[in-house]
């Protein structure tokens, strides 16, 4: 009978924002199950600091790839090498950091395009870099970290939620094409305290005229599980969509949101 562990040694994780937040989170998970682990992000610094940490953790080999994904040649051009040097990409986790907040009917073309630029077109040009090594290796995992307004769109979030639902299609088109033994799967998370999160409250409190612990009460009221979430939580749920234990599920779009998103 096969087997279906929670282990990934002998797996290679891409994380791209691999330095902050969900990413490093999963990143940290992911290392205590034995992968070995490339976090992707444009921090130097950050990425310096992490890499023992994921040693540390249990990761077989933590490996820095500072690339910017809003600059595609370069970031193509980078992962190429790091793949030539170190071999495939087992688990790639797509995790790019959202939009800036603001009306949709406030946004531009630039607005649009730089998202498009950042989200689509570059997961597109990563999918094709990562997708002959998983072939090769008859294992893939493609976890894509979008949010829950591809269910419920997020108020004063308009570009946001505009290519994160793009983005969602898609990984659910992918999840026909691609062949058997190379999943794709979305996560879907709520309001997570990371870095992220502190920004969006800061923006909402000062267009509101309230405090930022008057923004988080507002948040924590629609939360059935009445709190925030932890980072750390996300990346438990991304390592198991990683592992050989999530074989069969394919093309789904997963909330981890504490029970807020209302839809079924």
């Amino acid at each position: 009978m096969k087997q279906y562990g929670f282990t990934l040694e002998g797996k290679h994780a891409l994380v791209c924002g691999g330095s902050a937040g969900i990413g490093e989170a999963s990143a940290r998970v992911m290392a205590s199950m034995g992968a070995k682990i490339t976090v992707l992000a444009r921090r130097k610094d950050r990425l310096t600091d992490l890499l023992p940490i994921l040693e540390q953790q249990g990761s077989a080999r933590a490996l820095a790839l500072v690339a910017d994904l809003d600059d595609r040649e370069t970031l193509a051009r980078t992962l190429s090498e790091h793949l030539e040097q170190y071999g495939p990409i087992h688990i790639w986790i797509n995790n790019t950091g959202g939009p800036a907040p603001g009306r949709l009917v406030d946004a531009t073309e630039e607005d649009f395009l730089k998202a498009i630029g950042r989200h689509l077109l570059a997961s597109q040009r990563i999918l094709g870099l990562l997708l002959p090594g998983m072939q090769a290796e008859q294992y893939g995992r493609i976890i894509n970290i979008l949010s829950t307004s591809v269910r419920q769109p997020i108020p004063n979030l308009g570009v946001s939620n505009t290519i994160r639902g793009a983005m969602a299609s898609w990984a659910k088109t992918l999840s026909l094409e691609l062949p058997p033994q190379i999943t794709i799967n979305s996560l879907l998370p709520g309001f997570t305290m990371t870095e992220r999160l502190v920004s969006l409250a800061q923006s909402r409190a000062a267009a509101a005229g309230v405090d930022i612990a008057t923004i988080e009460d507002e948040w924590i009221k629609s939360i059935p599980e009445g709190r925030l979430g932890h980072a750390e939580e996300l990346g438990a749920a991304i390592a198991f969509l990683a592992s050989p234990a999530a074989s069969y599920i394919r093309g789904v779009c997963l909330p981890v949101d504490g029970g807020r998103t209302s839809c079924i």
